[in-house]
């Protein structure tokens, strides 16, 4: 277990480089949301992968305005990353995150009523 958050770690890591270097193109060319393919309309998750790469870039502000979720969610990732490895070494208690999973769950699906209600879905 502790050889799968070892390469989880690396994996991650490797993935900041990426985004880091990754300049996001027009959406349009290339669409990698199913959901979007077939309504024709942004999901809850549109935009994050793009403002991942502009938070690994310091880009905060580009980083909101397509997903503002992706700073909350880039700082909890590597701080549940600890948490697991803490639980693995045998220095931290047990979390419960199905309701940290739902309360994610439900502030998507706000925001994603919301910023489709507003006009404000990334393209």
């Amino acid at each position: 277990m502790t050889a799968l958050w070892g390469s989880t770690g690396v994996v991650a890591l490797a993935g900041f480089f990426i985004l880091n270097r990754w300049t996001p193109q027009d959406p349009g060319r290339i669409s990698w949301c199913l959901f979007r393919d077939i309504s024709g309309i942004s999901g809850p998750g549109c935009g994050l992968t793009r403002a991942f790469a502009h938070l690994a870039k310091g880009q905060l502000a580009a980083a909101f305005v397509l997903h503002p979720m992706a700073p909350l969610l880039a700082l909890e990732l590597p701080i549940l990353w600890l948490w697991w490895g803490l639980r693995l070494f045998g220095g931290a208690r047990a979390l419960n995150l199905e309701r940290w999973a739902l309360a994610h769950a439900a502030l998507f699906i706000l925001l994603w009523i919301a910023r489709l209600a507003s006009g404000t879905l990334p393209p």
